[in-house]
């Protein structure tokens, strides 16, 4: 800046000798453009392996790196869902399960009771007339055919005019005896065993409103379990002994098991 009159003007700086026209274009205005960097080296892929990223995040771990269930899963069914769009066919959507099996087994277990024992004993008054009618239909005309060989011994005895022992047990009326117990126990596991093991009740339980179930599963029995469950019932109750077994019933909780039940794992249900 010139003031007017002169006052205070400073006289230019001489260039110093040493300097030249070349030296200029070497100053601090040159060294402030940085040199220019070499592009980067495109990366290429290695042979045998994908350039493109993970579709989705990989989770870590003992896995090792791979990915997690519900990522497959999802991988799975895009898979699978690709050849039906790229045909044009419609892809039908997932639907949710409608109730919970293990709810319901939950809800199906506490709704089990055990059943009261007049029902139950009306149940098996219903199904022992049904057995015994098909094992009398059996046992009648074999019975009168070992009442008349009974008689017929004791009419021989007695024209014998000796002391003779005449057996009610012997070779042929056994053979009756044999085909009326056959009779009983197979028609009788036809009758009970199989209908349990497919519906978990038979006629007088289907009439009566009541079901064997397993102890655990609360499901019908096996075919074993309930074979073994009528054989112990009606064996004992051949031997008289059953009552008891029947009458423990009354006295057991929280499942009112009487000997047959606990022989095969099962219970009465309401």
């Amino acid at each position: 800046r010139v003031r007017r009159g002169g006052r205070g003007r400073r006289p230019a700086a001489a260039p110093s000798p040493a300097s030249s026209p070349g030296d200029r274009t070497a100053g601090p205005s040159r060294a402030s453009f940085p040199r220019p960097l070499s592009p980067p080296a495109p990366v290429v892929p290695a042979q045998g392996r994908s350039a493109a990223p993970p579709a989705s995040p990989l989770t870590t771990g003992p896995g090792g790196g791979q990915p997690s269930w519900a990522q497959q899963v999802h991988q799975l069914a895009g898979g699978a869902a690709a050849p039906a769009a790229a045909e044009g066919e419609r892809v039908a959507p997932w639907k949710p399960v409608v109730e919970d099996p293990f709810q319901a087994l939950v809800r199906d277990r506490t709704q089990s009771r055990p059943a009261s024992l007049g029902k139950r004993l009306l149940a098996r008054l219903v199904d022992t007339l049904v057995v015994g009618a098909v094992t009398g239909a059996a046992a009648i005309p074999l019975g009168t055919k070992a009442i008349d060989h009974v008689n017929d011994k004791i009419d021989a005895a007695k024209q014998s005019g000796e002391t003779v022992t005449v057996w009610l047990l012997d070779g042929t009326t056994s053979v009756y005896a044999g085909i009326v117990l056959a009779v009983l126990l197979v028609f009788g596991a036809l009758y009970e065993a199989l209908p349990t093991a497919k519906w978990g009740r038979t006629l007088g339980k289907k009439l009566c409103g009541l079901q064997v179930r397993d102890i655990e599963e609360h499901e019908p029995p096996t075919f074993g379990a309930a074979l073994r469950r009528w054989l112990v019932y009606s064996v004992l109750g051949l031997l008289v002994v059953g009552v008891v077994g029947v009458l423990w019933g009354l006295f057991d909780r929280p499942w009112r098991q009487c000997w047959h039940d606990k022989a095969a794992h099962t219970f009465v249900a309401a």
